[in-house]
């Protein structure tokens, strides 16, 4: 009788990118480690690597390893101890009339039109905002790992948000949100990333992973709202004070990762 071994788990192969202008500190060049999802262990790969401080866009999973900064902090929320303060609060009463809706990750035309207007008004000097309907539907259908996307809709059921979410083994990733920015009062990213918290304790989930922090960036300091917040750092993750930097060097003595844009 013959035996058929176990089929064998493909090594996975990681590069390293060249050096690109960073998007957030001026004057900073970064550098990427990044590797592609690809077949039937996409989502195991995609959990694994995002509890090592990586990030995914579209099919690729990457963290920078830029040699003379490591500003850049994966931070994540431990969601059984969460709890909104007063600001938070007033967002959830502030969307009391949306509801929201979990699909599997496909794009829509109605998305779209969205997106674009977010990337217009939030992002106009970036390649994101020349984007098409076919490179939306790429960064929604491309790298899926067990990805949804959570649409937020007001009392006349007009889409005002939405979230592109990877489910991991131990929490939701929050891969891209964009929403109504005419909408302002209403601070539609930090509600998505409330829902989020909700899903997470309806699934049993311990964790919302948020991406990278970097102290004193605008566009970073919304993460900051959200406590307890953990941190990425040299002895793993742990809880990140108020006013204080966390050590930023990986468990493996290398920077940790750089923030992609992924979250606004």
């Amino acid at each position: 009788m013959s035996v058929i071994p176990p089929r064998q788990r493909p090594l996975q192969q990681f590069f390293r990118s060249g050096p690109m202008p960073c998007p957030y500190l001026a004057g900073r060049v970064e550098r990427k480690l990044f590797t592609r999802l690809l077949g039937p262990y996409a989502s195991e790969v995609n959990s694994t690597l995002s509890r090592a401080g990586f990030r995914r866009s579209h099919d690729i999973v990457y963290r920078p390893v830029c040699p003379t900064c490591n500003a850049c902090v994966p931070v994540r929320i431990p969601v059984t101890t969460f709890v909104p303060d007063r600001s938070l609060r007033r967002v959830l009463r502030a969307n009391s009339g949306l509801t929201t809706e979990e699909f599997p990750a496909t794009a829509t035309s109605e998305q779209f039109h969205l997106f674009s207007a977010y990337q217009r008004e939030r992002h106009g000097d970036s390649d994101m905002a020349r984007m098409t309907m076919a490179d939306f539907a790429s960064m929604i259908n491309d790298g899926r790992a067990d990805t949804t996307l959570i649409e937020a809709r007001d009392e006349t059921g007009r889409l005002v948000g939405g979230i592109l979410t990877d489910r991991l083994a131990d929490g939701l990733s929050a891969v891209y949100s964009f929403f109504d920015v005419t909408l302002h009062r209403r601070s539609l990213g930090s509600y998505l990333i409330l829902k989020l918290i909700e899903l997470c304790r309806q699934h049993g989930l311990g964790y919302v992973y948020l991406g990278y922090w970097i102290e004193g960036s605008r566009k970073m300091a919304y993460k900051a709202r959200f406590r307890p917040l953990e941190a990425l750092g040299r002895d793993g993750w742990s809880l990140l004070s108020d006013g204080t930097t966390p050590d930023s060097t990986a468990p493996d003595g290398t920077p940790s990762p750089g923030e992609g844009g992924r979250v606004p």
